[in-house]
């Protein structure tokens, strides 16, 4: 019900600021709104060219196409002119993102088709680990823990195990692995779920623990640092390890508050100290190595891993082969199912995600989300938040709603502060510390077609707030 009414409210707002826009004149036209694509220019006006100052009209008659660019300020992108068909149009400004109908076609072809591979694929994997057995061994051993954190879960539920192999992907930054286990796990969830529209405590407990995102290499922030030419670009990761971590104990803190767990379980202490006891040690060993080492360990650990799972998935289901044929199918077989079920998964939850990024599209097209973010910041400056801080801001605003665009916006702050500014590494830290929360939101519960998520997303932006503030003090620690 929160989900629905606030994507509602983005959809209403933002259609009533353009509105108010067009009246007022601020928008010359809606098509970029509609047909617009991300980061091409926004036309603002049409004159005819003798109604330009005389300047402009000799410097565009001059220019090569009759296309003029005039740096009107320097703090703002540059206005464009361009003569044709006896007009001249003029353009300012970049588009914030893809416009509805664009944004419509890339979720399909640039979204949910990858996604669908990528389902389809660990899916299969994970239907081998069914019938093989692997996955209730897996379960019984974790089972002690997993109990005390999930008491609704039976003991030895086989949702132990998607759970455990969506928190170990997102660990290892394998964020293609980390969906098709997650959405697994929901779905097993489902199954136990005595209310199938409403959100159970154990599916909101996973959800929060999944979107606090514990991250131990954050391969993709490490790339894009390198692209930026950063002087160590591993510089972050001991950071990011530490504000991810910090997020997922407070969700650990929140919802098992609100579902009144039992903290002081023995079982529960000792995973949670071996947890820390593991990323202390990581610390300490990355620390040890040089830049070089540094570069290669962040770079293949991921990949390794992932190829290990794999590979032991395939060997555990060759040595217990005779498991498949009590079953009366094979391993091949039984892949396929499980590939076939991921592909229905996928075609399932278009819907949900198609629905809340065009909301976003929307969103951000409008103005309203700039002005918002700018208000944001204006008021953390007056407060006396230092600059490198407030510059940083559009990355963890936009973060619990695009990934894309706070990805984009890091980008940027790394190139007008600099990779190894305080600005450049404390938008790195934000965009590694969350998540996507409404996406997320939109992906998961859509899986398994639930509609009250309870207080799923108030307890998840918590979670990002706190993500926000232990990264500035993280990155204040280090920097």
């Amino acid at each position: 019900m929160v989900l629905s009414r606030f994507w509602l409210a983005i959809f209403i707002s933002s259609i009533l600021f353009i509105l108010v826009g067009v009246s007022i004149g601020h928008h010359y036209g809606l098509d970029y709104i509609i047909n617009g694509k991300k980061d091409d220019p926004i036309q603002i006006g049409e004159k005819y060219l003798n109604e330009l100052p005389r300047f402009l009209q000799d410097s565009i008659q001059k220019a090569d196409e009759n296309t003029f660019v005039i740096n009107r300020d320097t703090t703002n992108l540059d206005t464009s002119y361009v003569y044709k068909n006896k007009t001249v149009k003029i353009y300012s400004g970049v588009q914030k993102s893809d416009g509805l109908l664009p944004t419509c076609k890339s979720t399909v072809l640039d979204l949910i088709i990858p996604l669908i591979a990528y389902l389809a694929f660990f899916c299969g994997l994970m239907q081998l680990l069914i019938d093989s057995g692997a996955a209730e061994k897996l379960a019984k051993k974790l089972s002690p823990v997993f109990v005390k954190v999930f008491p609704s879960v039976p003991k030895n539920h086989p949702s132990i195990s998607y759970m455990t192999l969506n928190f170990a992907a997102n660990f290892l930054g394998l964020d293609s692995a980390a969906t098709p286990f997650g959405l697994k796990a929901m779905e097993s969830l489902q199954e136990i779920n005595p209310n199938k529209d409403k959100a159970s405590d154990a599916q909101i407990m996973f959800m929060c623990l999944h979107a606090a995102g514990l991250t131990l290499i954050p391969t993709s922030i490490i790339g894009y640092r390198a692209a930026e030419n950063a002087t160590n670009p591993a510089d972050v990761m001991l950071p990011c390890i530490i504000t991810s971590f910090i997020g997922t104990l407070a969700a650990f803190l929140i919802i098992g508050i609100k579902q009144k767990i039992n903290f002081k379980s023995v079982s529960l202490i000792t995973a949670l100290m071996t947890i820390i006891a593991a990323i202390v040690g990581l610390l300490f060993y990355v620390n040890s190595l040089d830049l070089i080492g540094k570069n290669v360990f962040t770079s293949n650990l991921s990949g390794i891993m992932l190829v290990g799972i794999i590979g032991v998935t395939l060997v555990f289901a060759f040595v217990n082969e005779k498991k498949f044929v009590e079953q009366e199918t094979t391993i091949f077989d039984s892949f396929v199912t499980g590939a076939n079920n991921g592909l229905k998964t996928g075609i399932t939850i278009f819907p949900y995600v198609l629905g809340m990024l065009v909301a976003i599209s929307l969103f951000r097209n409008s103005g309203l989300f700039e002005i918002i973010s700018n208000w944001i910041a204006l008021f953390f400056a007056n407060i006396g938040v230092a600059k490198e801080i407030t510059d940083s801001l559009p990355v963890a605003l936009l973060r619990p709603f695009s990934s894309g665009g706070s990805r984009g916006f890091m980008i940027d702050a790394m190139r007008q502060a600099g990779p190894d500014s305080f600005t450049g590494r404390l938008v790195c830290i934000f965009q590694c510390s969350a998540e996507t929360t409404f996406y997320v939101i939109a992906v998961y519960f859509g899986s398994v077609k639930i509609k009250n998520t309870r207080y799923t997303l108030g307890a998840m932006l918590l979670v990002d707030l706190i993500c926000v503030i232990a990264a500035i003090l993280v990155a204040g620690w280090f920097f």
